[in-house]
């Protein structure tokens, strides 16, 4: 995964992310949404075979923290899934 900055505000964050697709940009995106301080969650991708997703995140503080407190919001659920399905 190859991650380019299209743009950087002080609100906003605009990426593409290379290499990823509607699975990895889907959760990022969902999990944005419960950040309370999050005004826009997004992305597209132009061509499903042969575009990259672009991720829109506009915050009110921090776009890049919000990002990557999502990031660990995420791990933290994987974790405990997998924690889950083991017990089975």
């Amino acid at each position: 995964m190859e991650i380019k900055i299209i743009e950087k505000d002080k609100g906003k964050l605009k990426l593409e992310v290379i290499g990823e697709d509607h699975t990895l940009m889907n959760a990022l995106r969902k999990e944005l949404w419960n950040d309370k301080d999050t005004e826009v969650s997004g992305y597209k991708i132009e061509h499903s075979l042969v575009g990259n997703p672009i991720l829109i995140v506009e915050h009110k503080k921090d776009p890049k923290k919000a990002l990557l407190d999502a990031v660990e919001r995420l791990k933290k659920k994987n974790k405990d899934f997998k924690s889950k399905i083991s017990k089975l």
